[in-house]
């Protein structure tokens, strides 16, 4: 599975996000450095840097984003709107949410190798749309590896959203309700990404 495997400082800092969650802020000392104008970001170059921060956010790649789009332009209200939910709604965001790992690559990592049951069923598609309603448990071969322990030592001092409740004496999470469009990256404008797309 194709994923971006840069330099995370130097991408958080070209996204303006650079206190962004775990990723801290470090500072580099730089010589000799002359000062260069900057031009003004153009309308365009705003939309694109909106898209960019939304997919690299979520983990997501061009071909992927753009179909979220799509199905977001056909589904009942605001495109944009729309757009975060469908984003929030993947397994590994909301694993990521459910507080029991510290960034959404970790979670995405853990679906991947086979960690996760969804209703029953193993689940490794980290971009599986979750449901009202549906359960996520540990497979109990993975309940004896340190993962497991490192996620209930993360669940206990990171909180879910209002959407997911996670019982930390099983370690299931149950979605209570659809996310809204709030409950998503509100570092991320989608009125941008819905004019770069309209155009």
């Amino acid at each position: 599975m194709a994923r971006y495997t840069g330099p995370i400082q130097k991408k958080l800092r070209s996204l303006g996000l650079d206190t962004y969650g775990v990723y801290g802020t470090r500072k580099e000392k730089r010589v000799n450095q002359t000062f260069v104008r900057r031009r003004r970001t153009s309308a365009y170059g705003l939309q694109l840097k909106e898209k960019q921060k939304a997919k690299f956010l979520y983990g997501v790649l061009e071909r992927q984003f753009k179909n979220y789009y799509e199905k977001a332009q056909i589904k009942e209200g605001a495109a944009g709107d729309n757009l975060m939910v469908f984003l929030e709604q993947r397994l590994d965001n909301v694993l990521y949410r459910s507080g029991m790992f510290l960034t959404r690559k970790q979670s995405r990592q853990a679906v991947n190798h086979g960690h996760f049951l969804v209703n029953g069923n193993k689940v490794n598609i980290p971009s599986f749309q979750v449901q009202q309603g549906d359960k996520i448990a540990w497979t109990e071969r993975s309940k004896k590896t340190s993962l497991y322990e490192i996620a209930q030592s993360n669940c206990k001092s990171i909180p879910s959203p209002h959407w997911i409740e996670l019982d930390q004496t099983n370690m299931v999470t149950s979605i209570l309700t659809e996310p809204m469009a709030e409950d998503g990256e509100l570092t991320v404008d989608t009125r941008q990404i819905v004019e770069l797309y309209s155009k």
